[in-house]
């Protein structure tokens, strides 16, 4: 009679845990590791609900090879070095993690948390590292407990699954680039400058010459390169001729003067004459370098002879020093005649040359 008396005092209450539900584990990269990588040092995020109104300070995450019965060792798995990351839910700041036994780490709380029934929680583990096996599935079996440190009865519980990927390597080379292009216009697509859009080169004035006005034409290039000290772009060619006459080049760079034999260019927009569009898009330092040289880059002054560097990817520094995405210059001719001029039609042939340093 005494023992049976005595025996009920000591036997514990059987307790019937209920299904955790929405619940999920997601691999997360780590800081030299994709989520899934095998072996990879990652960080585990388990979102969950627990649908019980009953007060916990536990909550187990026990990494096994099966859903149910026998846990079984997960090849390569360590979560010794775990620690609580920064997307757990702001309800467990009081719970500390304690990560002694490889594969079975928990978070625990001196004081209970009760929460209200069908309250959704998140629980990040940070510097876990993967199973090692690729293509591999693996479950986390996911406990509550009434009490700290795995004491007490379990409260709820649930299982999720998870598994290594095979890391996908897409390898693919820039090579050294120049892109360079010129024509009468070029044009952008998208908002980046698009050499397939050049047009041709035949590029006319836009009236008779004359000694008391100044004739104007205009014509485009484009130009981007990943080469370390950038491109420079020269020009090269004659001053306007007909047979035996010629236009004077203008081989300094100075102003126009209506009346005087005068052949030059420029990259600038210009007000006398009013010619020349501005560098688009605009030079800013961090995408965009391109520079108009010495000599072509005043406005309102021109200048030609035949292989000078009129443009560069040096940002205002007059020397090509950098890489460089693609910008469209536009340049400016003009010409000024005599009235003595020979009549005729004057033509040349400018190219010119784009040098990347790589």
């Amino acid at each position: 009679m005494i023992g049976a008396i005595i025996a009920p005092v000591f036997m514990q209450p059987k307790v019937i845990a209920a299904q955790i539900t929405n619940r999920s584990l997601t691999l997360q990269a780590g800081a030299a590791a994709g989520g899934s990588n095998p072996g990879g040092v990652v960080n585990h995020l388990f979102n969950f609900t627990v649908p019980s109104s009953t007060a916990i300070q536990t909550i187990e995450f026990q990494y096994c090879t099966a859903a149910s019965g026998t846990c079984g060792t997960v090849t390569g798995l360590t979560t010794t070095s775990a620690t609580i990351g920064a997307s757990t839910s702001a309800a467990l700041s009081g719970f500390t993690i304690t990560n002694t036994t490889n594969a079975d780490p928990y978070i625990s709380s001196a004081t209970a948390y009760t929460p209200a029934a069908n309250t959704a929680l998140t629980v990040q583990l940070d510097t876990v590292t993967n199973p090692t096996t690729a293509n591999y599935t693996f479950y986390v079996w996911i406990t509550t407990w009434s009490g700290a440190n795995k004491t007490g009865s379990t409260v709820d519980t649930g299982t999720v699954a998870a598994s290594t990927a095979n890391p996908i390597v897409l390898t693919g080379t820039m090579p050294e680039s120049l892109i360079f292009c010129t024509g009468a216009t070029v044009s952008e697509t998208s908002g980046v400058p698009d050499c397939t859009t050049a047009t041709a080169g035949n590029v006319s004035f836009n009236q008779l010459f004359s000694p008391t006005s100044t004739a104007t034409a205009k014509s485009q290039m484009a130009a981007s390169t990943n080469a370390s000290q950038g491109y420079a772009i020269t020009v090269n060619g004659a001053t306007l001729t007909n047979g035996a006459n010629t236009i004077t080049a203008m081989g300094t760079a100075t102003t126009s003067i209506i009346g005087t034999g005068q052949f030059g260019m420029n990259l600038e927009v210009n007000t006398t004459p009013a010619v020349g569009t501005a560098l688009t898009p605009a030079s800013d330092g961090v995408n965009y370098f391109g520079f108009p040289d010495t000599g072509y880059g005043t406005a309102n002054t021109f200048k030609f002879t035949s292989g000078d560097i009129v443009a560069n990817s040096g940002y205002s520094t007059g020397t090509p020093t950098v890489a460089t995405d693609a910008q469209i210059y536009t340049v400016s001719y003009i010409v000024n005649v005599p009235g003595k001029q020979p009549p005729g039609t004057y033509t040349t042939t400018l190219t010119y040359i784009a040098t990347a340093t790589f």
